[in-house]
C-alpha cells in the first residue's frame, strides 16, 4: 500500500514538472548572451546609434516576436530606422511600442525567435536630436550621457556580455575629449581608439553586465566641432528658499498624499474612460488628412458622443433617409428607397435606431461607435493628428463666420443650414449658436423632418434661389431663440433619451477602442515581445537621466 501510494505522488510530480513549461510559455523569459552599442555623436551634433543584441530564448519562455528599443528622447527620425534578424530585414513600428518613454518596437515577424533557440537582433537610428548639453565643469565644452536601452528583470535572466562604443565627433584631437565616471562593474577608465573613419573612440566592456540595470556612460568634446544651435540648454530654474518653504511643503506634502493622490487618481480614472481614440491614433506622423467628414472631424477630437450622435442624425435627416415623428422619445421613421451617398456610419446609425429595445439600441450604437472609432483611426495612419485637428478647427472658425457674417436673415439661416455639421464642432457651440441665432431666422427645407413641430410649414424661395421652409401663420420667419433652441435641444434630447448617461456609454466605447493597459506582468497581446526598455540620453556632466526601468 505505502509502495503504491509512493508511486503516485512520484508520478503526480513528474506530470506536474512535464506541464510546468508549457505553463509557463505564456511568460517572456530569455538571456541577452552579448550586447554591443555604437554611439556615434555626428559632425551636426544629433546622435546615431547601432544595437546587436544576441537573445537566448528560455525553454520556458515565448516566443519573442517584438523587442522594445527605448530611445534618449522623443526627437529621433523613425524614418532613418532600420532592423533586421539574422541578417534578414525585419520591420520597425512606433505604434507597436510598449516600452517606457519614447522609442519604437522591432517586429521580428517571421524572424521570431521560439522557445530554447537564439537570434541576432540589429537596429540602426540614423538621427537623433536634442542629446548634447551644455558641460558643467568647462563651459568651452558640450557633454553627452547615454544609457542604452534596457529590460525589465522579471523577463531577463543570466549575465550578458556587454559593450558600449563612444565615436566622438569628426575632428577632435586625443588630448580634448574626457570621459565621465564609468558605472559599477566597467573599468573607471574606458579603452581609448580610434574608429575605421579615425574618430576617436571610448570603449566601455564587462563581460558580467546585466540587461535590468540602466548603466550610464558619458564624455565631453569642445563645443567647436559641433553647431552651436545643437547644444540644448534646459531653461534655468528659478532660486527658492527651500529651508523657509520646508514646513510649507511638509504639509503640502501630507494633504496631497492622503487627500490629493486619491482624489486624483479617481479624476484621471473618469476622464480617461471618456478617452474613446485608440492610443495609435495620437502618434504623430506627418501631413493633414483631408476628406474627413465632419463627423470624422468630431471622433479625432474626441467630441462627446451625443453630440456626435446628434451630427448623424443632422446627416441622415438633411440627405432624406429618415424623419423623426417623435422627439420624446426620439422615434425615427425610414425612407423606403436610401440615398446613394450614405455613410457607413449613417447606414449603421439607421440599423440601430431599427431596434425596438431601449437597451439592444443603445449597445447597437455603441457598436456603430466604435467601428467609426476605429475606421477613423485607420484613416488617420501616417498622418498627424495635431496638424488635421488645427486644419478642421480652421474650417469651423470659417464656417462660423461665413454664418456671423451674413447681413440678412435670409443668408444667415442659408449658411447656417449648409455648415450645420461643422459649425457643431465649436465646443462653445451652444451659446454661439444662441449669440448668433437672433432676430429672424429662416428654416432649411428639412428642418420640419428634425422637429415636428414644424412639420406643416410651406417652402419659400429666397433671394439666391434655394428653398427655406417659411414659419406658417403667413409669416416668413421664426424667432431665431426659438430655432437655437430647437437646434441646442436636439443633443440634450439624444443624450437623455436615447443614450441615457452619457459617460456611461462612452465608457462602455472606450472599454474597446481604449481599454486601460494590462498589468506589466503580461504583454497584451498574444505575441511575446523581449520586454520594454528605455535608453536616456540626457544633461550636463555628472547629470541624472530620468528614463525609468524596462516594462513588459
Amino acid at each position: 500500500m505505502k509502495r503504491r501510494l509512493l508511486s503516485l505522488v512520484v508520478l503526480i510530480f513528474v506530470i506536474l514538472a512535464m506541464s510546468f513549461p508549457a505553463l509557463a510559455q505564456g511568460e517572456y523569459y530569455f538571456a541577452v548572451e552579448k550586447e554591443i552599442v555604437h554611439v556615434y555623436l555626428n559632425a551636426d551634433g544629433t546622435m546615431s546609434l547601432d544595437y546587436t543584441w544576441i537573445f537566448v530564448n528560455q525553454p520556458s519562455g515565448h516566443a519573442i516576436e517584438y523587442v522594445d528599443v527605448g530611445m534618449p528622447n522623443y526627437y529621433f527620425d523613425m524614418s532613418t530606422v532600420s532592423a533586421d534578424v539574422d541578417g534578414v530585414p525585419v520591420s520597425a513600428s512606433q505604434g507597436d511600442y510598449e516600452g517606457n518613454g519614447s522609442g519604437f518596437a522591432i517586429v521580428l515577424g517571421g524572424r521570431a525567435i521560439p522557445s530554447g533557440q537564439r537570434g541576432t537582433v540589429h537596429a540602426f537610428v540614423g538621427k537623433v536630436e536634442r542629446v548634447l548639453y551644455p558641460d558643467s565643469d568647462d563651459e568651452t565644452y558640450t557633454s553627452v550621457n547615454f544609457a542604452p536601452t534596457y529590460f525589465g528583470s522579471q523577463y531577463v535572466t543570466g549575465s550578458t556580455e556587454l559593450s558600449i562604443v563612444f565615436h566622438l565627433p569628426p575632428g577632435v584631437q586625443p588630448e580634448e575629449p574626457r570621459w565621465h565616471a564609468a558605472p559599477s562593474g566597467f573599468p573607471s577608465e574606458p579603452q581609448a581608439g580610434f574608429d575605421n573613419e579615425g574618430r576617436i573612440t571610448y570603449t566601455w566592456y564587462s563581460a558580467n553586465a546585466n540587461m535590468h540595470t540602466q548603466y550610464k556612460f558619458g564624455a565631453s568634446f569642445p563645443r567647436t566641432y559641433v553647431p552651436v544651435d545643437s547644444i540644448y540648454t534646459p531653461p534655468a530654474e528659478p532660486l527658492i528658499d527651500w529651508d523657509a518653504l520646508t514646513p510649507f511643503l511638509v504639509m503640502c506634502c501630507f494633504g496631497i498624499f492622503f487627500f490629493g493622490f486619491p482624489i486624483l487618481g479617481v479624476v484621471n480614472a473618469n476622464r480617461r474612460k471618456l478617452k474613446y481614440l485608440p492610443p495609435k491614433i495620437s502618434i504623430e506622423g506627418h501631413g493633414i488628412k483631408r476628406g474627413l467628414t465632419a463627423v470624422e472631424a468630431a471622433i479625432l477630437m474626441e467630441q462627446p458622443l451625443d453630440k456626435v450622435m446628434t451630427m448623424i442624425l443632422f446627416g441622415v435627416i438633411k440627405k432624406g433617409a429618415a424623419e423623426v415623428v417623435k422627439r420624446d422619445p426620439l422615434a425615427l421613421s425610414f425612407a423606403k428607397e436610401q440615398p446613394a451617398d450614405m455613410h457607413q456610419y449613417e447606414k449603421d446609425f439607421l440599423k440601430a435606431f431599427g431596434e425596438k429595445n431601449g437597451l439592444a439600441r443603445q449597445k447597437s450604437l455603441q457598436e456603430t461607435t466604435v467601428a467609426l472609432v476605429r475606421s477613423v483611426s485607420d484613416k488617420m495612419k501616417g498622418f498627424s493628428r495635431k496638424e488635421t485637428v488645427e486644419y478642421y478647427k480652421n474650417i469651423m472658425e470659417k464656417a462660423w463666420t461665413q454664418v456671423e457674417a451674413a447681413n440678412t436673415p435670409e443668408v444667415k439661416s442659408q449658411k447656417f443650414d449648409e455648415n450645420l455639421e461643422w459649425t457643431m464642432l465649436d465646443k462653445d457651440y451652444d451659446d454661439r449658436t444662441r449669440r448668433t441665432m437672433h432676430g429672424p431666422v429662416f428654416m432649411p427645407t428639412w428642418w420640419g423632418r428634425y422637429d415636428p413641430k414644424y412639420s406643416g410649414r410651406t417652402a419659400m424661395p429666397t433671394s439666391s434661389g434655394k428653398s427655406l421652409t417659411s414659419a406658417g401663420g403667413g409669416t416668413k420667419s421664426l424667432p431665431g431663440a426659438d430655432f437655437a433652441a430647437s437646434v441646442v435641444g436636439g443633443v440634450q434630447s439624444f443624450s437623455n433619451k436615447v443614450l441615457g448617461n452619457v459617460n456611461t456609454f462612452t465608457e462602455k466605447v472606450t472599454g474597446t477602442t481604449n481599454p486601460p493597459p494590462k498589468p506589466s506582468a503580461s504583454s497584451g497581446r498574444s505575441g511575446g515581445r523581449s520586454g520594454g526598455g528605455c535608453a536616456c540620453a540626457c544633461a550636463c556632466a555628472g547629470c541624472a537621466c530620468a528614463c525609468a526601468g524596462g516594462g513588459r
